[in-house]
């Protein structure tokens, strides 16, 4: 067992969960590599000593700079604005530290492909952070569609709604302003991943992005509220996705529902811990969803419970990013999802971005 000094930048509510994540995965996963809390950085040194003590961190800053440079911190976790993620991610491949950034991973394919460019060329471990499609149900998934368990796939049928800008008399915020911080920036790349996954990559798509309640109290509102997506694979599969930050009642709509020759698979992030296995067997009256609840026998459930349908929960997929990074470290290996993947989902957002201006359809190939 060998200890590994991780900096966090950012303290924030993703910047806490990575702590917490870091602070607990060793002893869940029996971790090779076991994290050392050494460095937090935030926005200024009250704030940095406020993390420093809250999470146990052996010490803080309010420069990212001496983060990235400390000797004692081996790996860096970017938990920070999107503005901030490719100056502090090359800065730390220049060092040859591993890399763990949130997404989206730039504010722009630009940023992003910087950043492919400056980890593939280190030669680090770079991954980006998607905690979604990591829960053990949705992993379960995976091993199905692999299997064939559901036939040849025939359809996806993806979205993430919440309701937290859906009363009109919200006022306005950071969230409203600046194309990065709108629903395509902050919903929309979980679902688009979940599709990427799943269903393998998207050759070409046609959106519809729009603002829904354009002035707030206090400013007026500078980026979209929902949107929706049609989209073609490269499998020939067709799909739809749609994502809205205004939808109202929606808490956790993290859905999809995948279609196939011999059955239907269909997950909602609001009952994270199931998942609904439909296949063409037996009497078609005896036909239906089955819900199979989570357990031991799923990827990645085990070391959190022994008790089936117990289920797991939103900071224990963190913990399971925190896995996957400590275990890409110590190998030598990059896991799923690396900076190239998360450049992909930047890219999709850009064609989905002009394909609404123009209203036609896109090749993803093009951004």
């Amino acid at each position: 067992m060998t200890e590994i000094g991780i900096g966090i930048v950012g303290g924030g509510y993703m910047g806490k969960a990575h702590a917490v994540a870091h602070s607990a995965v060793g002893a869940i996963f029996d971790t090779a590599l076991r994290p050392r809390l050494e460095m937090v950085c935030a926005s200024n040194p009250t704030s940095a000593e406020k993390y420093r003590a809250a999470y146990g961190f052996a010490r803080g800053t309010a420069d990212w700079q001496a983060l990235v440079n400390d000797p004692r911190v081996e790996a860096v976790v970017i938990a920070s604005p999107q503005s901030t993620h490719r100056a502090i991610a090359e800065a730390a491949f220049a060092r040859n530290k591993p890399v763990f950034c949130e997404k989206p991973l730039g504010v722009d394919v630009a940023d992003s492909r910087a950043m492919v460019a400056a980890a593939e060329s280190s030669g680090q471990i770079n991954m980006s952070g998607f905690n979604y499609i990591r829960t053990p149900a949705s992993q379960f998934v995976r091993q199905m569609l692999d299997a064939g368990e559901i036939g040849d796939i025939t359809g996806f049928r993806g979205e993430h709604t919440e309701d937290f800008m859906a009363d009109p008399a919200e006022p306005a915020t950071w969230r409203s302003q600046g194309q990065a911080n709108g629903c395509m920036g902050d919903l929309a790349p979980h679902p688009i991943n979940c599709a990427l996954r799943l269903i393998g990559p998207m050759t070409e798509l046609i959106a519809e992005v729009e603002t829904v309640i354009p002035e707030r109290p206090g400013g007026t509102v500078t980026n979209d509220d929902h949107a929706q997506i049609m989209c073609r694979f490269a499998s020939g599969v067709l799909g739809n996705i749609y994502v809205s930050r205004v939808a109202t009642g929606r808490k956790m709509g993290y859905k999809y529902e995948i279609t196939g020759t011999k059955g239907a698979i269909y997950f909602d992030g609001e009952d994270q811990n199931a998942v609904h296995l439909y296949k063409i067997t037996g009497p078609e009256a005896q036909r239906g969803f089955t819900k199979i609840l989570t357990g031991p026998a799923h990827p990645d459930y085990q070391p959190f419970c022994l008790g089936p349908g117990h289920g797991t929960g939103y900071q224990d997929q963190i913990i399971i990013e925190a896995k996957d990074f400590l275990t890409a470290i110590h190998t030598g290996q990059n896991l799923w999802p690396t900076f190239r993947d998360g450049m992909e989902v930047n890219q999709i957002v850009a064609a989905c971005h002009a394909s609404s201006t123009a209203r036609s359809w896109r090749n993803i190939s093009d951004f």
